[in-house]
């Protein structure tokens, strides 16, 4: 897990990598959302990641994860933000940025399962719990969240094993 303050638009802070670097991995999504467009960004991750052979739970709980910090961009980071999902490494990367007022510090270390009669809380903690890997980059200027979940192997002839649909 990495964290972070942001120190300036455009930047990430160092040792802190939400997302690869590399502008020639595959782009499969990349759009701003507001919240008439939290339903669409889901679907439109869902197909994405589906067409490249994520499927059942770990398709379902990477989108659910997705789906929550979108959510809470819109609800809590002033109500926009963007969505960029790469292939990279065997893997799917979403990074999700706001230009919000950023997570206070409280909130920035693993969080603990949230109590049964807490209401909310359970967002960040759905995405730790959903994907392989979840970084977060915040301050001042906004933040930035990366999810990340590896993509199915398949076999080859040969005996060769490939990314799935890559």
């Amino acid at each position: 897990m990495g964290q972070g303050v942001r120190p300036a638009p455009d930047r990430e802070p160092a040792g802190v990598a939400p997302y690869p670097s590399d502008p020639a991995s595959p782009r499969l999504l990349d759009r701003r959302f507001g919240r008439e467009e939290i339903t669409v960004v889901r679907h439109e991750v869902s197909a994405r990641l589906a067409a490249i052979g994520l499927v059942g739970d770990r398709l379902q709980g990477f989108v659910l994860a997705v789906n929550e910090v979108v959510t809470n961009v819109v609800l809590h980071a002033g109500g926009q933000g963007r969505i960029v999902l790469r292939l990279a490494a065997g893997s799917a990367w979403c990074r999700v940025t706001d230009s919000g007022p950023g997570i206070p510090a409280r909130y920035l270390s693993r969080p603990e399962m949230p109590e049964a009669y807490e209401v909310g809380g359970r967002g960040i903690w759905l995405a730790y719990q959903l994907c392989d890997e979840v970084t977060v980059a915040t301050g001042p200027i906004g933040t930035t969240i990366g999810l990340r979940i590896g993509l199915p192997r398949r076999a080859t002839p040969g005996g060769n094993s490939t990314l799935n649909g890559l």
